[in-house]
């Protein structure tokens, strides 16, 4: 008789029992010394595979091959590798947003657990963050915090479940009411003010850019003009000195010509006097 307990593949063996003894030499390291083959009902044609410290890697499909002298048998089964983590330690954290922050946190779940916060009833509040992130060994660690405040539930329980077991580990905490943050009525008022001045002054300071945009603007836009107007007057001053200048050298030409003629005239008279003498 032969019972053969295998994974993928039928020379993957985890636990092998042939001939009346338990057959250790074709079985794969990772589950040397953890398989016990429980032969109690093996007569009624019933045997169980019980591992031992049981790892992320054994889940999955397990294979029992049963063979006599007469017949065989082959079975399915799926093995869920399942665990408990540590119970929730509960911290506070500090002031946060008028209330009190705590935050829970727990280690070595599998599969990914579900985390929540309950108050006294039982009812659930919600998280203001949650983090279920896997852990370097494969397991999960769960971290949610929560905001209390004075006016809402000041003892709650943080409770970690396994879905697939269907178990939980849970920790509760209670806040005294001094320990919560008081708000002076100063403050309150001060708050107030503030939120009327600031809108106002920011009005103000607006209103103040504006017209100085303005006036820069109009200063801009008058120096422009002026400068343009000073260039236009430029240009007829420049004009007219041009007119002036070629009147001067027209009259100066025109000077020149009679003076020219009325000393060939002189010349003329001289020459005729002397012929006369």
């Amino acid at each position: 008789m032969e019972v053969r307990w295998f994974r993928s593949e039928f020379s993957a063996v985890v636990h092998l029992y042939r001939d009346g003894q338990d057959q250790y030499g074709e079985q794969m390291p990772e589950y040397r010394r953890r398989t016990e083959l429980l032969k109690d009902d093996i007569t009624n044609g019933r045997v169980s595979l019980r591992v031992h410290n049981i790892q992320l890697s054994d889940e999955g499909q397990y294979k029992c091959f049963f063979k006599s002298s007469v017949s065989y048998e082959e079975a399915l089964l799926e093995l869920q590798v399942a665990g408990l983590g540590s119970d929730p330690a509960i911290s506070v954290e500090g002031h946060h947003d008028r209330g009190i922050r705590v935050v829970c946190r727990s280690s070595g779940w599998y599969p990914q657990p579900k985390a929540q916060w309950r108050d006294l009833q039982g009812q659930l509040l919600p998280s203001y963050s949650e983090n279920i992130s896997p852990e370097a060994n494969g397991l999960f660690q769960a971290e949610i915090d929560i905001v209390i405040t004075e006016e809402s539930n000041q003892k709650v329980s943080c409770c970690v479940r396994n879905p697939r077991l269907n178990q939980e580990r849970e920790s509760a905490i209670s806040i005294a009411e001094l320990f919560f943050p008081r708000v002076n009525p100063w403050i309150v008022a001060l708050g107030v003010i503030l939120a009327v001045l600031l809108p106002l002054a920011s009005y103000c300071f607006w209103r103040q850019h504006r017209a100085k945009e303005i006036l820069r603007s109009d200063m801009e836009r008058q120096k422009e003009a002026l400068r343009s107007e000073m260039n236009r007057q430029k240009e007829i001053l420049q004009s007219e000195m041009e007119r002036q200048k070629k009147a001067l050298r027209s009259e100066m030409e025109r000077q020149k010509e009679i003076l020219r003629s009325e000393m060939e005239r002189q010349k003329g008279q001289c020459l005729e006097r002397l012929h006369e003498l």
